[in-house]
């Protein structure tokens, strides 16, 4: 993430973090074994205002058409 074009601006634009929020996407489809918990908790790249990571419901999750609430529900099990 540290290479990304993204970051690079925002390094350019707001090279202390105090502006710019972080925002992790695709957490859900990460290879297991690995992990966004060093990102989220700003371990690897220093922003202010921090970071926030995206997980979508899986594709078997909308295959199934589980609702978002359940999704989540069975997340937390």
């Amino acid at each position: 993430m540290t290479t990304s074009d993204g970051m690079k601006l925002a390094k350019e634009l707001d090279p202390n973090g105090r502006r710019t929020i972080g925002v992790i996407t695709k957490i859900d489809i990460m290879d297991k074994g690995t992990d966004a918990k060093k990102m989220l908790l700003g371990e690897e790249i220093d922003l202010e205002l921090g970071l926030v990571g995206v997980v979508n419901r899986s594709q078997k999750d909308i295959n199934d058409e589980l609702r978002v609430k359940n999704a989540l529900e069975n997340e937390k099990k």
